[in-house]
C-alpha cells in the first residue's frame, strides 16, 4: 500500500472517531429508547469494505458493538480494528442522533475536516441506517493530497442474538479420489498442530502434467456455525500454498490453516524448454488476477516476482509499463532459455513514492511467490518463499549463464534512491541446502543469503557472483558445508535454487537493465 494511500485510509477511521453529532429534526420530545434498547443496541457480526477511486481491498471480517447514549443517541464501536495487519485500535462515533422512519433509524451528515499532513482538509459524508437486526455505515471521504479521489468505508452487519457458537476450527479436510479431480492424490490430508495441512500426491502424475495440481476439489468441515474461505467442494489451485480462513458464529473468532502445495521433487533439473502461461492471485487496491504472463514450467515448483511487476502495473502500484522482469529467452544455451532482467523503477509517479523500489530485480527460483501490499522493504522481500524438500545429499550444481551488466548502478536502499552510484553489478546464481523443522517453513529474501538454517551452498562465482559475459558459459559447481556444518540424513531439509539479475537486489541496489540468462539447471545429489 502506498504511503499516503495509507495516510487516507488512517485518516478515513479517525474521520469516523471524531464525528460530531448527527442532526435529529424529529422535533422536541422524541424518545427512542425502548427501540435501541430492545432491537438496535447490541453486537452486530458483518463485513468491512474500503474503496479508493473504485479499487477495492479484500473484505475483511469484523464486529461493532452499538449502545445507548440517551434517548434518541447511539454509541457505535468498532474494537481492536485492524487494516492490512495495522493495529487502529477502537474507532468510536459517539453521540450519533437519530432520525426515525418507520422501523428504519438513521443518522446522516457532510462536513469540512482538516487531517494531519499530508492528508490536509477533507470533505467526510457519513450515514447510519439501522433497521431490522441490520446496520450500515458509510463514509465518503474526499481527499485533495490525493488529487479529490474518493475513499469510501463500508460496514455491513447483522445483530447477533447471544446464542451463536464460538468454534472456529476445521475438524476434517480430504480428497475425494472416486472424483477424477483428484486422481493424483495418493495420501489424504494430515491437520498438523500448527495449523498446516499437508497430503501426498503422485510424483510421477504431476511432474508429467503440473496442471494436475491446479483443479483439486476439497471436502472440508468446520466448527458448527463457522463459515469457511475458500469454500468446501470448489476446485483449487494447490500448485502453491494455500490458505483456509475460518469465522466463527459469533465472528469473534478468525483461525487460519495454511495447505502446504504437495509436489516435492528431489531431481531438481530444469531445461526451460516448457512455457506455460500465469496469472495473478491477488485482488485489492492492485489487482493482479487481470494479468498473465508466461513462465517455465513446472509452474508447481518454479517461480518468479512478476507478480509483483504485475502489481506495479495497476495506478495504486505506479502505472509501470515496461517489460516483465522474467522472460524467455528463445535462443538459450540449449533450446530455450530464461532471462532475467532488473528493471528501472525509480520514476514510477510521486503518490507512490517510497513505497516502491528504485530497481526491481528478476528473478526465478524453486519455490513459490505469495504476493501481498506491503511498503515496508522487508515485507516485501518476505514474498518470496524460497526452496522444496529435497531428500537427497546435494554434490553439485550444474547448468549455463550469460550476463550483461547495466550502466545506471541506483542505491534503493534509502530515500530518495541515488542513482549513478559506484559500483559494477554481478548475477547471482545459487543453491542453497537449509534444515527446516516444519513443512511451511522457507528460506526468504530477508535471509536467503545469511541463515543459520543453511547446511549446504553452490554458487556459480562464488560469493562475488557471476559477471560480464557475452556467450553462454557452462558451470559445475560442487556442495560445500557452512560454518562447519555437517549434512545428516536423519533431518529434514529443503533445496533452494535462486537466480537474480542483481546480486544485491535484496537490498535494492544494482543497475538498471542488468540481465542474467540462465538454461539447463540441474542439481545432482547422492
Amino acid at each position: 500500500m502506498k504511503k499516503k494511500l495509507f495516510y487516507c485510509l488512517f485518516a478515513a477511521f479517525c474521520a469516523v472517531a471524531i464525528l460530531p453529532s448527527c442532526n435529529d429534526d424529529d422535533g422536541p420530545g422524541a424518545d427512542y429508547s425502548q427501540a435501541i434498547e430492545e432491537e438496535i443496541a447490541g453486537e452486530y457480526k458483518g463485513t468491512l469494505a474500503v474503496t479508493v477511486a473504485g479499487a477495492a481491498a479484500p473484505v475483511t471480517n469484523q464486529n461493532i458493538t452499538v449502545s445507548k447514549a440517551s434517548s434518541t443517541a447511539i454509541n457505535l464501536t468498532i474494537s481492536n480494528f485492524s487494516f492490512s495487519g495495522m493495529s487502529l485500535g477502537d474507532v468510536v462515533l459517539e453521540n450519533c442522533e437519530l432520525q426515525q422512519s418507520g422501523d428504519t433509524y438513521t443518522c446522516q451528515r457532510e462536513e469540512e475536516l482538516t487531517l494531519p499532513d499530508p492528508v490536509g482538509t477533507c470533505t467526510v459524508a457519513s450515514e447510519i441506517t439501522i433497521a431490522g437486526g441490520q446496520v450500515t455505515v458509510t463514509l465518503d471521504i474526499t481527499v485533495p493530497a490525493l488529487n479529490d479521489q474518493v475513499v469510501t468505508v463500508v460496514y455491513e452487519g447483522t445483530k447477533l442474538t447471544g446464542t451463536e457458537e464460538t468454534g472456529a476450527e476445521i475438524l476434517s479436510f480430504t480428497f475425494d479420489t472416486t472424483n477424477e479431480a483428484n486422481s493424483c492424490v495418493i495420501e489424504q490430508p494430515v491437520i498438523g498442530e500448527d495449523n498446516t495441512i499437508t497430503f501426498r500426491v503422485d510424483a510421477d502424475a504431476v511432474a508429467a502434467n503440473a496442471d494436475l495440481l491446479k483443479g483439486l476439489v476439497p471436502t472440508i468441515t468446520v466448527s458448527e456455525g463457522a463459515t469457511l474461505s475458500p469454500a468446501s467442494g470448489v476446485a483449487t489451485d494447490f500448485s502453491s500454498n494455500v490458505t483456509y480462513t475460518v469465522l466463527s458464529e459469533d465472528g469473534k473468532t478468525t483461525t487460519t490453516y495454511t495447505v502446504s502445495a504437495p509436489y516435492q521433487n528431489s531431481q531438481m533439473k530444469y531445461s526451460f524448454d516448457e512455457w506455460g502461461d500465469m496469472s495473478g492471485k491477488f485482488s485489492g487496491f492492485v489487482n493482479t488476477t487481470k494479468y498473465t504472463w508466461s513462465s517455465p514450467m513446472p509452474h508447481a515448483e518454479l517461480a518468479s516476482a512478476n507478480e509483483g511487476v504485475a502489481a506495479l502495473r495497476e495506478s495504486f502500484g505506479g502505472g509501470y509499463t515496461g517489460e516483465w522482469a522474467m522472460t524467455r529467452e528463445e535462443n538459450g544455451y540449449v533450446g530455450s532459455a530464461v532471462k532475467l532482467q532488473t528493471l528501472y523503477t525509480n520514476d514510477l509517479n510521486e503518490m507512490v513514492s517510497g513505497s516502491i523500489p528504485a530497481i526491481t530485480s528478476a528473478s526465478l527460483y524453486t519455490g513459490t511467490f505469495e504476493f501481498s501490499m506491503q511498503t515496508v522493504a522487508e515485507k516485501q522481500l518476505e514474498m518470496t518463499k524460497f526452496g522444496w524438500a529435497y531428500e537427497k545429499k546435494p554434490v553439485k550444481f550444474k547448468g549455463a549463464y550469460k550476463y550483461t551488466k547495466g550502466d545506471n548502478y541506483i542505491d534503493g536502499s534509502q530515500e530518495p534512491a541515488l542513482e549513478n552510484q559506484d559500483g559494477e553489478d554481478r548475477g547471482l546464481i545459487i543453491a542453497v541446502l537449509y534444515e527446516v523443522e516444519s513443512d511451511d517453513e522457507t528460506l526468504d529474501g530477508t535471509n536467503l543469503l545469511n541463515s543459520s538454517k543453511r547446511v549446504m551452498i553452490a554458487q556459480v562465482g562464488g560469493e562475488e557472483g557471476v559477471g560480464d559475459t557475452q556467450e553462454w558459459t557452462e558451470f559445475d559447481v560442487d556442495f560445500t558445508t557452512v560454518d562447519g556444518k555437517e549434512y545428516d540424513a536423519n533431518k529434514n531439509y529443503k533445496l533452494a535454487i535462486v537466480c537474480q539479475s542483481s546480486i544485491n537486489g535484496g537490498q535494492f541496489k544494482g543497475a538498471a537493465n542488468s540481465t542474467l540468462w540462465v538454461d539447463e539447471l540441474e542439481v545432482i545429489g547422492e
